[in-house]
């Protein structure tokens, strides 16, 4: 298109007055033709006359006025192009595909660059990509946080239509210009960001230390000894909290309260609470090593915020079995610690006042439902059956919620379904379950304390009493407002910890030997035949079990494997890569076997078996999903491990599950994962 520059505005007018003065003579002449033709002919002669004047200095002053314009315009462009190249703000112009076409003086200081600069913003700003400049993302005005040379910067990014810039222009019109500029400045904001970090590191961060086996402690040193072992461990920690310009006040005998900065806070992390190991160090006899729990909560909206943060984070490390530290912020949780056993309490005063307490819930209400996980297992079905004859001791309806049952648990279920002395509703899927639930319910969760892998979570919307019973170690996501939780990580097994609150329910409760038998395999399943995770308090269980008629017989054939699973097994263990020398990676392989998900996680205690192996992790391809069973005896917390991958479970047993993963993508995602905790220290 070709360009033309016209004149507009008040400017055109005054140079048009002229000529609108004439045609007002032309009227006056017609006028004075009417009453006199004569002098109305001279002054036609002289308006003619004028007009040829006027119309002749108007074409030939039109360029020199123009021309001008042009030079006045450019030497006030020169002064402004001088003003903005002195300016003291970073100011640069891009065009439309981000390349530098200009730049002022205070630009080039901070990009380090000669004038003359005309590459690509990219080239200094790696966050401002093409497709994120105004005008190509659909925005005329973009920002974005940029660091240069160790400082940090405001980037406003700005769409310039030349177009527009000559429609407002009050003296020329120009036409065919359809391009745009891109105007870029930079805020320096380093100093307020290091004031905002510095205001920031001191503010106020609430610490709970409480120590976990006190008691036991106290108990295994001898008693004029004990209050010198005490006095040493308030040393230690307030020692510890003072040299990080801390406050410690002891609250309770077990129990200290922490106050510090957030500054100190990043330095307990960074040494990843070292003061978990150095409490461990006191010995003075004792036979049993001190252990504590630390939860710190920060970042609140509020100084009570923070203790609520930390009140929650100290019930998050004891749930998950103490020894460990965690750290919870109004977006995230963070671990650290957790590679020691809980020590199993001898005392059953907890599981008697829960058994009560669950007694109480259940006898107000009409009709019970019972559900584990998805995929459910042999003990979360026998913990199931547990809390059923609960149910039924206390003359209540009880329905267990079950959706898939897996080969495994097949015999056990037909147990149940083929007897003629259980309902026929004993065992409904969840979306039976949905329709048949009313409002005064109570759900009982067992064998798991994450909502999302719960056998229907829609069920726990629909009750407002919801009772948990689990033996797994928490995680970040919880049940909330759980009527009753009783979780212990130190049990061997869910099955383990109802088989201790039955004998609490009634003096007439009276335990079918069917029900028995799904409770003590479900024992020994997760204590893979008595070998892990097992105290005192297991066998006596197991005990109480076998007074019930379990029959060990019927559980030994039950958990025999059909010839394709044990090749499976077999091959799994045969196939497995030692990767770093201490971990043990395999995959088993599902075809023709019908629980795969069960081969695996016994695949993955069999490589155990192996010398120097730590831990254990063998890959299952299920149903479009990665089943991940990850096993150790002592050396290695699997449960950090698969938490880092969206898992959880027990510090010797755990797993997790991908979604839109591949066997060989969850291959890679297990080493990275393993080789950036190996980095960071948190596997030895």
């Amino acid at each position: 298109m070709k360009n033309s520059v016209k004149l507009k505005g008040r400017l055109k007018s005054y140079l048009q007055s002229s000529l609108y003065l004439g045609f007002l003579l032309l009227a006056v002449d017609v006028l004075i033709s009417i009453i006199d033709f004569t002098s109305g002919l001279v002054l036609t002669c002289f308006i003619i006359f004028y007009f040829v004047i006027i119309i002749s200095l108007m074409f030939y002053n039109k360029p020199i006025i123009i021309n001008e314009l042009i030079s006045f315009a450019t030497q006030y462009g020169q002064i402004q192009r001088r003003l903005l190249r002195d300016l003291d703000l970073p100011h640069a112009l891009l065009d439309d595909s981000g390349k530098v076409i200009w730049t002022n003086i205070a630009f080039e200081k901070v990009v380090n660059k000669e004038k003359g600069y005309r590459k690509s913003i990219t080239s200094l700003f790696p966050t401002i990509t093409k497709e994120r400049l105004p005008g190509v993302s659909g925005e005329s005005e973009v920002e974005f946080n940029v660091d240069y040379d160790e400082r940090n910067y405001i980037a406003r990014l700005k769409k310039i239509s030349l177009k527009e810039m000559a429609e407002n222009s009050d003296i020329i019109e120009a036409q065919g210009y359809d391009g745009y500029l891109i105007a870029l400045y930079l805020f320096d904001e380093t100093a307020l960001k290091i004031a905002l970090r510095e205001v920031d590191d001191q503010s106020l961060a609430v610490g709970l230390i409480y120590l976990d086996n006190y008691e036991e402690a106290l108990e295994s040193v001898e008693e004029v000894r004990r209050s010198l072992l005490i006095a040493l461990i308030d040393r230690k920690v307030n020692k510890y909290i003072a040299a990080l310009d801390g406050i410690c006040k002891k609250l309770e005998k077990d129990k200290y309260l922490v106050i510090m900065r957030k500054k100190a806070v990043a330095a307990l992390q960074e040494n990843r609470f070292d003061l978990l190991n150095d409490v461990k160090t006191v010995n003075i006899g004792n036979e049993m090593a001190v252990t504590i729990s630390i939860g710190v909560g920060l970042s609140g909206l509020t100084y009570a915020q923070n203790y609520e943060f930390a009140r929650n984070a100290i019930d998050l490390a004891l749930g998950r079995g103490g020894d460990q530290a965690v750290v919870k912020m109004p977006e995230n949780i963070a671990y650290y610690g957790g590679k020691s056993q809980q020590v199993e309490k001898s005392t059953r005063v907890k599981a008697r006042v829960k058994a009560q307490a669950l007694k109480e819930i259940i006898t107000v209400k009409d009709e019970i439902y019972i559900m584990g996980h998805n995929m459910g297992d042999t003990d979360s079905f026998g913990a199931s059956v547990g809390v059923y004859r609960i149910a039924k001791t206390l003359g209540k309806q009880a329905h267990i919620v079950l959706n898939n049952i897996t080969a495994a648990m097949q015999p056990m279920v037909d147990l149940f379904r083929e007897n003629e002395d259980y309902e026929e509703d004993m065992i409904i899927n969840s979306d039976r379950a949905l329709e048949m639930i009313g409002n005064n319910a109570v759900l009982v969760v067992v064998d798991v304390n994450k909502p999302s892998i719960t056998e229907c979570p829609d069920l726990l919307k629909r009750c407002n009493s919801i009772v948990v019973l689990d033996h797994h170690r928490q995680g970040s996501e919880v049940i909330e407002n759980a009527t009753l939780s009783y979780i212990e990580a130190y049990a061997s097994s869910t099955c383990e910890m109802i088989s201790e609150i039955l004998q609490y329910i009634s003096d007439t409760l009276r335990i079918k030997s069917e029900e028995a038998a799904c409770m003590y395999a479900g024992i020994m399943i997760d204590t893979n035949n008595f070998m892990t995770k097992t105290g005192v308090r297991t066998f006596e269980a197991a005990a109480f079990l076998r007074r019930n008629g379990a029959d060990v017989t019927w559980i030994r054939k039950l958990f025999r494997d059909d010839a394709a699973e044990y090749k499976a097994k077999a091959d799994a263990v045969g196939q497995a890569e030692i990767y770093r020398q201490n971990y043990a990676i395999s995959v088993c392989h599902s075809e023709h076997v019908q629980s795969p998900t069960v081969v695996g996680a016994q695949a993955a205690n069999e490589l155990l078996n192996i010398k120097g192996v730590k831990a254990s992790f063998v890959l299952t391809e299920y149903n479009g999903m990665i089943y991940i069973s990850a096993r150790s005896i002592d050396e290695v917390n699997v449960q950090v491990i698969m938490e880092r991958m969206g898992g959880g479970g027990h510090m010797t047993m755990a797993g997790c599950q991908l979604k839109d993963s591949s066997v060989e993508g969850g291959i890679i995602v297990i080493k990275n994962t393993l080789d950036k905790m190996i980095e960071e220290g948190e596997l030895n």
